[in-house]
C-alpha cells in the first residue's frame, strides 16, 4: 500500500515540479533576454508608481519630431528607483531615454510595458 502511495506522490510531484520549473525558466529568459534596444527623446508627460501588489514605475514620454506635427506617445517602465528619481527630477525638460525591449514578459508584476528604461539624460535646448 505504501509503495503505491509513494509512487503516486512521486508522479504528482513531477506533474507539479516540471511546469513550475518551465515557467521559471521562461520568466528568467523573458526578463533577461533583450529583444531590442534604443533611445527616444521627448518630454516626460506622465510618470507614476502603479500596482496593487507589485509596484512598478510607469511613464509616458511625448515624442515631438517636428513643430506642427502630431505628437507620438511612448509608454515605458522603470525598474530601478535611482533612475525613477532621475525621471521625476527631469519632468518638464527635454530628455533622452535609453531603453531595452523584453518580449513575452508573463506578468504585469514586471511592468505594464515591454520597454524598460536603463538610463535617462537631460538634453540641452
Amino acid at each position: 500500500m505504501f509503495s503505491n502511495l509513494k509512487s503516486l506522490l512521486k508522479y504528482v510531484a513531477w506533474i507539479v515540479i516540471i511546469p513550475i520549473a518551465l515557467f521559471a525558466l521562461y520568466t528568467w529568459a523573458s526578463t533577461n533576454w533583450v529583444y531590442s534596444s534604443g533611445e527616444r527623446a521627448g518630454y516626460v508627460q506622465k510618470f507614476s508608481l502603479k500596482g496593487y501588489v507589485c509596484k512598478t514605475w510607469e511613464g509616458e514620454i511625448v515624442l515631438v519630431s517636428m513643430p506642427g506635427t502630431q505628437a507620438e506617445k511612448f509608454l515605458f517602465t522603470v525598474k530601478d528607483d535611482a533612475i525613477a528619481k532621475m525621471v521625476n527630477d527631469s519632468l518638464g525638460k527635454r530628455v533622452k531615454l535609453s531603453y531595452e525591449e523584453h518580449k513575452g514578459i508573463p506578468s504585469a508584476c514586471f511592468g505594464e510595458t515591454s520597454y524598460f528604461v536603463k538610463n535617462i539624460s537631460v538634453l540641452e535646448k
